[in-house]
């Protein structure tokens, strides 16, 4: 299937190279606002560039599109390319508030296309293994569900938009931007959240509105307790990885990044032997992207990006649909909601 673009900056990059990495897709053009950041992206990976979306929208082998814009800047694209009889594929977050995703959702299932969201931690095969543990019962009962990102950004990093780090645009800080990929999973491992309590603060950046330090207490549905711990104030010279932590009753298991820290638990499987071969964590390991998103490997979206591409083959729907994407958006919009009445509990519906 044929991929076009939305965006034309560094994640618009990274779309790029996965695309071209990928099976059953074939990176086909761009669109963006500015020509020379159109021309700069054709030149490195070839395609068409467009300026004018409806003219990049009317293509008719256009198939796909991937959206890499700002992420409040996700809905409107989303609605013109859903209009335009186009797939859609989204970066995180989907788009900044519930509201605004069931929008989205709302004129693909009208339109008859397809939206997914990229939450390409899910395709690690290491989160594979973690979720098989949970759905085999291996946990026992769930007791502590909990997730940690204490990465660093530089004052550097946002100051380089005028977007980041704005309610309008970034949609939030540490967790909207940073954290959500493990809220995400932590969402895909233990089940949905149906109350938090939560504090929030901007401690160490100038002149931006969302928060770099964050903390939430959860209760999941299924009663399990749990705690989110999310910041963009974490120095470290080689980077904190981002970590999900289950526990219950019967095992534990610590994921850092694609790794693990701890696999236990109290009756054994085949599968441990291979978890312990192949997926345990060195102590050289670094934090994925933790100080750099430069340094993020684009073969988890690339992975992503298939599943979606089997997925409408298939007439199915991907496996991270726009009602997946919207969970993780919900339950950091309740954190917020929280957090900016000193901590009240706050349900999901």
């Amino acid at each position: 299937m044929k991929f076009g673009i939305i965006g034309a900056g560094m994640i618009a990059n990274f779309h790029a190279q996965a695309i071209k990495a990928m099976s059953g897709g074939e990176l086909h053009s761009f669109y963006g606002r500015r020509q020379e950041a159109v021309d700069e992206l054709t030149a490195e990976h070839g395609g068409i560039g467009y300026t004018d979306l409806d003219a990049f929208l009317n293509d008719p082998e256009l198939e796909i599109v991937t959206i890499a814009t700002p992420s409040g800047a996700h809905l409107e694209p989303a609605l013109a390319a859903a209009k335009a009889g186009k797939h859609i594929i989204c970066e995180k977050p989907l788009e900044v508030t519930p509201e605004r995703i069931d929008l989205m959702i709302g004129a693909c299932e009208e339109a008859g296309v397809t939206l997914a969201g990229i939450f390409n931690r899910r395709f690690f095969p290491s989160v594979q293994l973690f979720k098989q543990a949970v759905d085999e019962g291996r946990f026992g009962r769930l007791t502590l569900c909990d997730t940690y990102v204490k990465w660093y950004r530089d004052q550097a990093y946002y100051d380089s938009g005028a977007w980041r780090g704005t309610w309008a645009l970034d949609g939030g800080g540490a967790l909207m931007n940073q954290g959500i990929h493990t809220i995400d999973q932590l969402l895909y491992l233990a089940g949905d959240v149906v109350s938090v309590s939560a504090s929030m603060a901007c401690l160490a950046h100038e002149g931006i509105e969302v928060e770099d330090t964050a903390v939430a207490i959860l209760e999941f549905k299924n009663g399990a307790r749990g705690v989110i711990q999310g910041s963009t104030a974490c120095w470290s010279s080689d980077g904190h990885p981002a970590e999900v932590h289950l526990c219950g009753d019967e095992g534990s298991v610590f994921q850092a990044d694609n790794k693990f820290r701890v696999w236990d638990f109290q009756s054994s499987s085949p599968i441990d032997e291979t978890v312990r071969a192949e997926h345990m964590q060195n102590s050289e390991a670094k934090g994925i992207g933790a100080n750099d998103p430069k340094a993020i490997d684009y073969t988890s979206h690339m992975l992503n990006f298939e599943d979606v591409v089997k997925a409408i083959e298939a007439g199915e729907a991907p496996s991270v649909d726009g009602q997946e994407a919207r969970r993780a958006v919900a339950l950091i919009c309740a954190i917020y909601e929280s957090a900016r009445n000193d901590g009240k509990k706050v349900f999901l519906s």
